[in-house]
């Protein structure tokens, strides 16, 4: 097969476009394969009617390299002009208009993009850094156009940290397949706000639940927008996990200040052992911790009304669990440790909605995922000081888009 006919068959090119030369430069790596269009009519980009040429314009592309060449597709590209849209640029089956690349090697762009980060990608491309974020840019924009008005049953919520000074991301995620589905600046109602704005009547309908921490903003901005939101929105149960661990270690912190003054290290290297499942712990930890919870540590009363709420969560009925938690709340309110009693205080406030887990059974685990590629995406980037960098870097990554370009047809 001849040179031509190989890059008419790998750019799939048909009537009226035809390869008419390939030029191989040695010295500079390079190939430059000529396309030229036949006479018209062309087909308007707009409508589809066949009409008269207007102009011609060089143009060129980047290609797929040939034998690690630096390969370019060039052509005269014709302009039409079209009675009901004017003058417009006729559309190249190999690549997508206002692109400068092909189709395929946008998709190996993409690839490499979603392997590391922009500047290691552009090095390997020979892309300049720009040109490497023009593409991700674009492959969300493609994205995005693409998505489906489909019924998400399950949803969190959750707010990303994007840099020191509380400045915050909040994101929404489809917990089923876990998929960013929407995000947006700040941590305020408004924020949350945005969201519901786009979904169609047969969406908000279909959402069966929808789990979040106890975040007020969030909850308002919910039972503002979604029907029946009282009995769908679940407090995440690792967020309640997270108050009670929270609350243990600062009653071992305040109990450890006071013994040292005494003397009495027991408690120093123990931070982790409390915070953990006796199961989790390896032999030597258990060996470390056994004889720490039966003292009369504060922070060991801690423990263990921490370790008894767990049995919370294995409740079948709501009527259990209410009895439990009385208990448990009596409990924590009488331990005298006042961290403790301040989280089953929250928990009482918010008791119906966390009762709900119950019934949905769903946790912001999904957003787990999630959260660890978001973080990577960080960390290659070393930080974003542009918002909308940052929120275009996480839809590509974890947005579950079709980003790949298609192929026009001319």
């Amino acid at each position: 097969m001849r040179d031509f006919e190989l890059y008419q068959a790998v750019l799939g090119l048909q009537a009226p476009w035809t390869v008419v030369n390939v030029e191989l430069d040695v010295t500079g790596q390079q190939v430059c394969v000529t396309v030229e269009a036949g006479a018209g009519p062309y087909p308007c980009p707009e409508c589809q009617e066949r009409v008269p040429g207007y102009d011609r314009k060089r143009r060129r592309w980047r290609h797929l390299d040939t034998c690690q060449f630096t390969t370019w597709i060039q052509a005269d590209l014709p302009r039409v002009s079209c009675p009901t849209h004017g003058v417009k640029q006729i559309a190249v089956p190999w690549a997508e208009p206002g692109s400068q690349f092909t189709a395929w090697f946008e998709r190996l762009a993409i690839d490499w993009l979603r392997e590391c980060a922009v500047k290691g990608a552009a090095g390997l491309l020979r892309l300049t850094w720009d040109e490497a974020w023009g593409i991700k840019a674009r492959a969300v924009a493609r994205g995005l156009s693409r998505r489906t008005q489909d019924v998400v049953t399950h949803l969190g919520v959750d707010e990303k940290a994007i840099a020191k000074g509380h400045r915050y991301l909040t994101v929404v995620a489809d917990l089923e397949r876990s998929r960013v589905l929407y995000l947006a600046e700040d941590r305020q109602q408004e924020s949350l706000d945005g969201f519901w704005s786009r979904l169609t009547p047969a969406q908000r309908d279909g959402i069966e639940a929808i789990a979040m921490d106890m975040w007020e903003p969030s909850i308002q901005s919910t039972q503002a927008h979604l029907d029946g939101a009282e009995a769908k929105i679940v407090f995440d149960k690792f967020h309640v996990a997270k108050h009670l661990h929270e609350a243990v270690d600062r009653v071992r912190r305040a109990e450890q200040r006071t013994l040292k003054q005494t003397g009495d290290d027991r408690l120093t290297g123990t931070k982790d052992l409390w915070l953990m499942r006796p199961q989790a712990m390896t032999a030597e930890q258990r060996a470390t911790f056994r004889a720490l919870p039966r003292t009369d540590l504060k922070v060991a009363r801690a423990w263990a009304l921490k370790e008894r709420f767990r049995q919370f969560w294995d409740d079948t009925y709501c009527g259990a669990a209410q009895k439990f938690f009385a208990r448990w709340f009596w409990r924590a309110t009488h331990s005298r440790l006042q961290p403790m009693a301040a989280v089953a205080q929250l928990i009482q406030r918010h008791l119906p909605n966390v009762l709900t887990y119950l019934q949905h059974g769903i946790t912001n685990a999904g957003l787990e995922a999630v959260n660890a590629t978001i973080q990577w995406v960080k960390k290659t980037a070393r930080g974003f000081r542009n918002v909308e960098h940052f929120k275009t870097a996480i839809y590509f990554h974890c947005g579950g888009l079709d980003l790949y370009p298609t192929h026009t047809k001319a």
